[in-house]
């Protein structure tokens, strides 16, 4: 037995977490994500199995999961720019906004109930899927970027909806920099960047959001930030996220949002079927 669970789940549970942080890595290489759309479902069944109330799981999720993006986020970055395909400026721009978007979505994590992330997390990865399957260019909103007032507007709302989703918010930033005429390999590059301000950020203000509820919260948790999925998944993905950078580089744009906004679907698919 371990934490209440038998030896035979948790083999299976640490293989759960193994495979997740190799889709993680995968994820974060290909399409500058930070890979919490897996991280999350996958935690969640995890904490399930081991009885963590239900009223905090969801926070417990999201918090690991931003924990366990940052190695990644750095990796996948690393890579893309040594390609050269980092949009200049952006990252500058967008830092500073995430950071306080997502110190806002920390406070929202201390008071609000488990539905509020997991709805959050259905309608944004939706939205993100519907524009990369069937819209298209239909939804683009020049082809420029705005200037420096919208710009840090994005930037805020980026690290919001990343902090609440339990992403680094690379998803969000691909979509807006491509409704912008940015190629998507380029928007990849950078949005893996600016994932690494907001998941350290989101890191540390989900340690203190959880800390008030460290009675509920299982062995090994330091507020919402579950120690054991970031020492057992992060090593993981943050090892293979090179390489799914290096393939990104060889898919075309539409293979690229094809393939993406189909995992979307089926992850919001996964996680509406929780709040029915």
């Amino acid at each position: 037995m371990f934490l209440g669970v038998g030896l035979h789940e948790v083999l299976w549970l640490a293989l759960a977490v193994v495979v997740g942080g190799v889709i993680t890595g995968l994820l974060a290489g290909l399409f500058g994500v930070g890979g919490g759309s897996v991280i999350v479902p996958v935690l969640f069944e995890v904490f399930r199995v081991l009885g963590v109330p239900e009223e905090v799981r969801m926070q417990l999720c999201v918090g690991a999961s931003i924990a366990i993006i940052v190695p990644t986020a750095m990796r996948s970055y690393l890579t893309h720019r040594a390609k050269g395909l980092v949009i200049p400026g952006v990252i500058r721009a967008w830092a500073i906004p995430a950071v306080i978007g997502v110190a806002c979505g920390a406070v929202v994590a201390a008071f609000a109930p488990a539905a509020v992330f997991t709805l959050s997390f259905v309608v944004i990865a939706s939205f993100i899927a519907i524009k990369l399957l069937a819209v298209g260019d239909r939804w683009n909103l020049g082809a420029e970027l705005p200037g420096p007032v919208p710009m840090r507007l994005y930037g805020f709302a980026i690290g919001l909806c990343g902090s609440l989703m339990g992403v680094s918010g690379g998803a969000l930033s691909t979509i807006v920099l491509t409704v912008y005429g940015k190629p998507i390999h380029n928007a990849v590059a950078t949005s893996a960047g600016i994932g690494v301000p907001i998941t350290i950020a989101g890191t540390l203000g989900f340690i203190l959001a959880g800390l008030p509820h460290q009675s509920l919260l299982p062995p090994f948790s330091l507020g919402f930030v579950s120690l054991i999925g970031l020492v057992v998944m992060a090593p993981v993905s943050s090892f293979v996220a090179p390489y799914g950078a290096r393939f990104a580089h060889r898919l075309s744009r539409r293979q690229l949002e094809m393939a993406f906004g189909g995992f979307l679907l089926l992850v919001s698919l996964r996680f509406l079927v929780s709040l029915i």
